[in-house]
């Protein structure tokens, strides 16, 4: 009978245990809060692949930015914190001591508001440790309404956000 008793702790334990996250949809909303799409975030052996599959934006060249905060609040977004930057680094992709881990390269809208796009984000992860996107925290994709100019502090000069995300395990 003890036997049966040190097994059923360790198979309710076996099912409780969670798998690695490789992959999930981050849905994005607008200033308004309105659907614009999802971001797929998926880990790849070199970082973070993101796809952007994406509608009812300004059209033209606009910033995106990994946050570290997990929290969209219309309609600027700034609950989302700033860029992730576990490694204290300065902001941008052409500073000589940058980049910050959730520094992208810009996105490119089409005149129609659609973006479809694959970013790499090689400084991130969605397994444990420093740089990882799921964080006690959460973190946040946000879409600025600028481009980002690679070298102003602490944003590249991208103006407000005008669509936000949340990384969640939960989505």
């Amino acid at each position: 009978m003890k036997r049966v008793w040190i097994i059923i702790p360790l198979i309710l334990l076996t099912g409780c245990l969670e798998k690695d996250i490789t992959k999930l949809d981050v849905k994005m909303i607008n200033d308004k809060g309105d659907s614009v799409g999802t971001v797929n975030v998926q880990e790849v052996s070199s970082g973070v692949k993101l796809t952007f599959d994406l509608k009812g934006l300004p059209s033209g060249e606009h910033a995106v930015h990994i946050h570290d905060k997990g929290e969209c609040k219309k309609p600027n977004f700034k609950s989302s914190g700033k860029d992730l930057n576990p490694d204290d680094k300065k902001h941008g992709l052409l500073h000589a001591e940058g980049a910050h881990a959730g520094d992208l390269p810009n996105l490119i809208v089409e005149d129609d508001g659609t973006v479809k796009a694959e970013l790499m984000a090689p400084n991130v992860t969605l397994k444990e440790g420093r740089a990882t996107l799921i964080r006690k925290d959460g973190t946040t994709i946000v879409i600025h309404e600028e481009k980002d100019d690679g070298m102003t502090q602490p944003e590249g000069d991208a103006g407000d956000g005008i669509a936000c995300g949340e990384i969640s395990k939960e989505q």
